[in-house]
């Protein structure tokens, strides 16, 4: 019994120790994946803190740059002897800046808090703005419009979960009754128009609630409850205020009205905002880029939160840089009185039913400046009151038959084709051609004179052009026998028509720019009718950039409006200093000899001082020894007035240019469907006369006034 006692204890020792030898291997394995696993910790909380350390540094406390439109003042714009024409006007204004983290739960509180203190305009409120504050506003009506098996298919349509909200919303939209949209009260309104306001602005850039009429009193409240406002601010905007009716000034949208949708993708991509203003026709649009001025940048720290916590301005904003024009305002304001005068005149006349506009450009012929651009128009009120507007861009959008004033391009392109040599005489009789009326000279309807191209000119012979034509074709005459012009006869002219700048761009720097309307047909009446002008259309701009061809010895000029460029005021007062003086553009320059455009030249001058000059009424008395040429078209009118179309009328013109040896000035008038009979005051050349008279009066009261200031000392 011993025995078995002994045998049972150690049997029990060897499975104690045998347990306890286990026991320490999981122990020990225990400790070591412990130790493993501390190891990795370790190494991991290294690798964060020291390699990675900087990296989550930065991101814990993110940093973001951002271009923001701080309202810098637009470039002004002067005339060339430093008037202000277009100016800026300081003005309060109610801006507020959302961050990335603003909900719109918040900018819905903060515009119920700004709507009791500044009144707004609803009036001009979106409808979808309306139904959108309404679904705010009745969360479980907006809700129940849509059911649970309609809102069940949008979710399960496999779209992105903002576009599946979207089409929930319009349906919702869809459903709202106008009753109930009707329910909304003033007060919503006012809130709506701040939150519509809040809603379309940029992420930390300023988006204006209201610079219209914010009063004094607003601007105040507004100011003392700032610190209870968060992201609302109180400052200075600006707007564009013209102190010149001139419409080839332009103007520039509202920041209501921001980018133009059409040009969208191309400011975003210059760094401009959706609600900037900019240019959006003629002077202010195409110096857009210098007029803007660059905005300041601002470098806005975040937290991890996303709110901003500091900002610094990296880059401050630059206001943009003044334009001086070549327009002299002195002269353009009596150009104005001159047109519109002898328009008002004539338009009391019996048979100017259809007339309602009239031209005038003076150019410096040498440089292409613009000195003058007028253009007067017509129309009337609601009252049914004639009033006369401002139609200046009519100068270059605008073309007309224009007749006899191209006849000494048509010498030219004689001369350069090798059809006429200088001084050739023609007879001048009428020409008849199969299956049309006999076309003739005004002073010579049926008898036969021979004449060179001097006296052509002078009397205005249309033969004469009709023959020379007839020679750049090649085609012989052959009294009511046909005429075979083809296309590239028609061609043949204008090209050389083109090389003065008739009928092509004139390249002025404003955009919008017509170049004309070229006749179809090729038929031979319809030739020797292009070479008298009374085919092709052509601008009041184009008529002056080709006399001032012929003017300088024949190199054609780009007119232009801009004359210098200038750093911004630093008073506001002065105009700052000059940043580039602007130089002529010589386009092309005619193939014609010297001797022939002098020829031409002296050939104009018989219209104003000949005996028989066409002009001589007007200009024989003339003291500044001018030299120009009259037109008068036969035309089909095809005006505004619809009823009226295919009227017969004339539209005047006149061309010059003075003084004929030394030329200052080039000019070019032009008064479409003055009459529709063959009546009529010759206003086109008295514009003429007047405004270059004008022109050299106030030029002499200039130098007078200049020297008179010579030694004088300077302050």
């Amino acid at each position: 019994m011993k025995r078995k006692n002994k045998g049972k204890t150690k049997r029990s020792s060897n499975g104690n120790a045998k347990q306890r030898a286990n026991l320490s291997l999981r122990m020990n394995i225990l400790f070591f994946t412990i130790f493993i696993l501390f190891t990795v910790l370790v190494m991991r909380l290294g690798y964060v803190q020291i390699v990675k350390g900087e990296e989550y540094a930065q991101q814990l406390q993110k940093t973001e740059e951002a271009t923001v439109n701080t309202s810098v003042p637009r470039g002004r714009i002067f005339d060339r002897n430093g008037k202000v024409l277009v100016d800026n006007k300081p003005k309060n204004a109610i801006t507020y800046t959302k961050y990335s983290t603003t909900t719109s739960e918040e900018m819905l509180k903060m515009a119920k808090k700004l709507s009791k203190l500044i009144t707004m305009e609803t009036d001009r409120i979106a409808e979808r703005d309306k139904l959108d504050y309404w679904m705010i506003k009745h969360p479980k009506e907006a809700k129940a419009k849509i059911t649970k098996e309609e809102e069940k298919k949008i979710l399960e349509n496999g779209k992105k979960a903002g576009d599946q909200q979207n089409e929930i919303d319009q349906i919702i939209r869809e459903r709202i009754t106008k009753e109930e949209l009707n329910s909304l009260t003033k007060k919503d309104l006012q809130i709506v128009a701040i939150y519509s306001k809040m809603v379309a602005g940029y992420n930390l850039s300023p988006q204006i609630i209201k610079s219209d009429n914010v009063s004094d009193e607003e601007f105040a409240v507004v100011s003392e409850h700032l610190s209870e406002l968060p992201g609302v601010n109180t400052t200075t905007d600006w707007q564009r205020e013209k102190k010149s009716d001139l419409s080839i000034l332009g103007a520039t949208t509202t920041p209501k009205e921001g980018i133009p949708k059409d040009k969208l993708s191309y400011f975003l991509a210059r760094d401009y905002s959706r609600n900037d203003r900019v240019g959006k026709s003629y002077l202010e649009q195409e110096y857009e880029p210098i007029l803007q001025g660059e905005k300041s940048v601002v470098k806005s720290d975040t937290d991890s939160s996303g709110k901003v916590v500091d900002t610094k301005v990296v880059k401050e904003g630059k206001a943009g840089k003044d334009l001086v024009l070549t327009i002299d305002s002195k002269l353009q304001k009596e150009t104005d009185k001159i047109v519109t005068e002898q328009l008002m005149m004539a338009k009391r006349t019996g048979a100017s039913s259809l007339l309602d506009r009239a031209f005038l450009v003076m150019m410096d012929p040498n440089t292409g400046e613009i000195l003058s651009m007028v253009g007067k128009k017509i129309e009337t009120d609601d009252k049914g009151k004639q009033q006369i507007t401002d139609y200046s861009i009519g100068n270059f959008t605008s073309s007309y038959e224009v007749g006899s004033v191209i006849k000494p391009a048509t010498l030219l392109t004689g001369y350069h084709y090798n059809a006429i040599n200088v001084g050739e005489y023609i007879v001048d009789s009428p020409v008849k051609l199969a299956g049309t009326r006999p076309k003739s000279s005004i002073f010579n309807r049926g008898g036969s004179i021979s004449l060179n191209d001097t006296k052509a000119i002078e009397r205005s012979s249309n033969v004469y052009m009709f023959k020379t034509a007839m020679k750049i074709a090649k085609l012989p005459y052959i009294y009511n026998g046909p005429l075979p012009t083809t296309t590239e006869d028609f061609n043949r002219i204008r090209r050389y028509y083109a090389q003065f700048g008739l009928g092509v761009e004139t390249g002025i720097d404003l955009p919008g720019e017509f170049t004309g309307v070229k006749g179809s047909e090729t038929i031979g009446g319809k030739y020797l009718d292009l070479v008298i002008g009374q085919y092709d259309t052509f601008t009041p701009l184009q008529l002056a950039q080709y006399v001032s061809t012929i003017a300088n010895g024949g190199k054609r000029i780009a007119p232009r409006l801009l004359k210098e460029i200038h750093e911004p005021s630093q008073d506001g007062e002065k105009i700052g200093a000059l940043e580039q003086e602007i130089q002529p553009k010589v386009l092309n320059t005619i193939d014609n000899s010297e001797q022939e455009i002098n020829h031409v030249k002296d050939a104009m001058s018989k219209v104003y001082y000949g005996s028989q000059g066409s002009g001589a009424s007007q200009f024989k008395d003339s003291k500044f020894n001018g030299a120009g040429k009259t037109g008068t078209a036969q035309v089909v009118y095809f005006g505004p007035q619809k009823s009226r179309y295919g009227t017969e009328t004339l539209t005047v013109t006149h061309v010059g240019f003075a003084p004929k040896d030394n030329p200052q000035i080039a000019y070019a008038v032009v008064v479409p469907w003055i009459t529709t009979s063959e009546q009529y005051t010759p206003i086109n050349n008295i514009i003429a006369r007047k405004s270059v008279d004008k022109y050299f009066e106030l030029k002499k009261k200039e130098t007078k006034k200049d020297k008179q200031t010579i030694g004088t000392k300077i302050q």
